[in-house]
């Protein structure tokens, strides 16, 4: 298991999309998620949106390998959504955030942890704002969320600075096909 995280904004979804093109044993876990669905997400592709009393419903089951309020939202990984995957003899990209990546790093000690991380501060704020995809108030939490992210990067195992998309990708591949034996 492959767990992928960093600030929003980092570019993660970027460099996650050119690691499954090149290495194809690989598949990402949906999240669930109770944010609303933006412009062109469809349910069970970017995420799997649950509203707050299904998503507590689950959580409450056990059916989560990990949860987190994250900039006002519940996410999650779902226990199915992981094992079907492992059960096709895939390999599995979580991408998350701090708290579930230590979630999931408690309960799978021997996955693998690579922290996407951008050039810089400002660099992070102006692609939030560039994506256009959420309110102001929104991208602040997102920022102020993002220090407490970006001073925990020397707990994972690798970290990516995506300075440069296919730099940045190429390492990531790297990363992933030496410690899992993918090919890419």
């Amino acid at each position: 298991m492959i767990i992928i995280s960093g600030p929003s904004g980092a570019g993660k979804g970027t460099l996650i999309e050119g690691l499954l093109a090149r290495c194809p044993g690989l598949t990402v876990a949906v999240s669930a998620t109770t944010r609303p669905m933006r412009p062109g997400e469809v349910d069970g592709r970017e995420y799997h949106f649950l509203d707050a009393a299904e998503f507590g419903r689950q959580v409450d089951a056990g059916e989560f390998l990990e949860h987190v309020v994250y900039a006002g939202n519940r996410y999650g990984t779902l226990r199915s959504e992981v094992r079907r995957h492992l059960d096709q003899g895939r390999s599995v990209v979580l991408e998350i955030e701090l708290r579930g990546a230590r979630a999931v790093r408690a309960a799978v000690p021997d996955a693998v942890s690579v922290f996407i991380g951008p050039p810089n501060f400002e660099e992070l704020a102006r692609r939030l704002r560039a994506r256009a995809t959420e309110a102001d108030e929104e991208i602040m939490r997102r920022l102020e969320e993002s220090r407490t992210e970006l001073a925990a990067m020397e707990e994972f195992d690798h970290r990516v600075v995506n300075d440069e998309v296919r730099r940045a990708t190429d390492e990531l591949i790297g990363i992933v096909c030496t410690e899992t034996g993918a090919e890419g």
